[in-house]
C-alpha cells in the first residue's frame, strides 16, 4: 500500500500543477467583464471537433471590438450586430455577450435564448451563470438566482468576482434597482 501511495502522490501533484495555470487564468477576471477571448477551435464536444475560426486573428479582433463596444461605449445594439456578424453564436463567450447586450436593452426573451446557447456550448461557463442569475433576479426569480449562485460557488468558489456580484444583488431587497 505504501508503494502505491508513493506512486500516486507525485502523479496527482503533477496533474494539479499542470491544471493550475488554466484554472488561474479562467477565474482571474476580478470584474464584471470577461477576461479573455473565446476558446480556440481545438476543443471537442462529443468526439466532434468544432469547425470554427475562433483562433483566427480576424475573429479575435472583431470579438475584442464588440467587447469594447459593450463595456467601454455601452452600445449594446451595435455590439449585438458586431457579435452576430461573427456567425459564431454557438461559442459560449460570444453567445453570453449577445445575451448580456439584449438584457441591458431590456429584451429579456432574446437574452434568455443567448444565455441558454452559451450554457449549451459550455455548461460551466462562469460568466454566463453570473449574468443569467442577474437576469433571473430582474425577472423576479429569486429562487432561480439562488440556484445560479450555488452553481457559481461550485464552479468558481465564493471568493470569485462573479459569485460576489450575484450574491450582492441577491442581498438587495426585492424591487431594488440593481447596478452592475
Amino acid at each position: 500500500m505504501r508503494k502505491l501511495s508513493m506512486l500516486l502522490v507525485p502523479g496527482l501533484v503533477a496533474v494539479s500543477l499542470a491544471a493550475a495555470p488554466v484554472l488561474t487564468s479562467a477565474y482571474a477576471a476580478g470584474s464584471d467583464e470577461p477576461s479573455s477571448p473565446p476558446k480556440s477551435d481545438t476543443s471537442t464536444k462529443k468526439g466532434k471537433k468544432k469547425s470554427s475560426s475562433v483562433s483566427d486573428p480576424k475573429f479575435l479582433a472583431a470579438y475584442r471590438t464588440a467587447y469594447t463596444t459593450i463595456f467601454d461605449n455601452h452600445d449594446y445594439t451595435g455590439a449585438i450586430g458586431q457579435l452576430k456578424s461573427l456567425k459564431r453564436d454557438d461559442v459560449a463567450d460570444v453567445a453570453n455577450l449577445i445575451g448580456y447586450s439584449y438584457r441591458k436593452l431590456g429584451d429579456y426573451q432574446s437574452s434568455k435564448v443567448y444565455y441558454e446557447l452559451a450554457l449549451k456550448d459550455d455548461p460551466n461557463h462562469v460568466r454566463t451563470w453570473q449574468y443569467y442569475g442577474l437576469w433571473q433576479l430582474e425577472q423576479g426569480n429569486r429562487e432561480q438566482a439562488q440556484y445560479h449562485l450555488n452553481k457559481l460557488a461550485s464552479l468558481a468558489g465564493t471568493d470569485s468576482s462573479e459569485y460576489r456580484s450575484l450574491a450582492a444583488a441577491l442581498d438587495k431587497p426585492t424591487g431594488a434597482t440593481l447596478v452592475y
